[in-house]
């Protein structure tokens, strides 16, 4: 008589005690509720809503860079301040307790402004490259063009602690503009059609949002418009809107901002508290 196999004993002859079980990492799609204009000029390097249906954002490029207050709805720009290093490369931004922090790529320097009226309050020196920027609403999280997020004091910009991003055990390089959601932070990776969800304890890529129909859509309206998108004008833009749910993704020079719900993120009673190369 051939004997039965114990259901519980099925695992083990499958994948035998320290064999590789590889788990994908689910893949979310965003669903467009809402489509709003964007400045085709805009070189987004940071994008976080304030509240009120106003933005904030910062800009790349040298000579055009810069932080500005944008109205969501109309794409007008409210208010703007230059980067005020003219030669500096201006990277991302987040506010935070009324103080709008904004860095730089390759000049090793943070500065501050007053989240309201954009007047420049200060500067902090760091190591290493600037590239996106956001809050857990008490300290700052920062990439720099590495797998790493960098935690810092808002008050000192000392760094607190780091983590390595991986998925599957890989790092994930090239993290670019951040946002904090719900426990979790979210990424764009530089030149990729992808935002990884990043759980900020472990580091772990915990889903990756498949931005892909977003930017063809943007892609097919600029050639439309005879000023096709280039290699450079990539997915970079998350911004939370806590009383929807949703969230706000746009690209480098993109003519749109794409309201979207993704899976797992709920709206909130509470009002946000203000925290809210080529050339990545």
């Amino acid at each position: 008589m051939r004997p039965r196999l114990l259901p519980a004993l099925l695992p083990l002859l499958l994948f035998p005690l320290g064999a590789a079980q590889t788990v994908a990492t689910p893949i979310l799609m965003p669903s467009v509720v809402a489509r709003y204009p964007h400045d085709r000029a805009a070189f987004t390097e940071g994008f976080q809503y304030l509240g009120n249906g106003t933005l904030m954002e910062s800009t790349g490029i040298e000579g055009q860079s810069g932080v500005r207050r944008v109205d969501l709805k109309s794409g007008k720009v409210l208010a703007r301040v230059a980067t005020p290093i003219a030669t500096a490369f201006g990277e991302g931004v987040t506010a935070l307790n009324g103080v709008a922090y904004h860095l730089t790529w390759e000049d090793g320097v943070a500065i501050t402004f007053d989240a309201g009226t954009l007047k420049e309050t200060g500067r902090y020196r760091y190591s290493g490259e600037g590239w996106g920027l956001t809050t857990d609403g008490k300290a700052l999280i920062m990439s720099n063009g590495s797998s790493t997020l960098v935690w810092r004091d808002p008050k000192t910009f000392r760094v607190t602690r780091s983590v390595q991003v991986t998925d599957a055990g890989q790092p994930v390089k090239n993290l670019n503009e951040l946002e904090f959601v719900q426990g979790n932070v979210y990424a764009n990776v530089w030149l990729t059609d992808r935002i990884a969800r990043i759980d900020p304890q472990t580091g772990k890529v915990t889903a990756w949002i498949d931005v892909a129909a977003l930017t063809r859509e943007a892609s097919a309206a600029a050639v439309k418009a005879g000023r096709p998108l280039t290699f450079d004008d990539v997915p970079n833009g998350i911004a939370f809107v806590p009383e929807r749910g949703t969230l706000l993704l746009t690209g480098k020079r993109w003519a749109t901002v794409f309201e979207v719900k993704l899976p797992g993120v709920k709206p909130e009673v509470t009002a946000p508290t203000g925290q809210g190369r080529a050339s990545h």
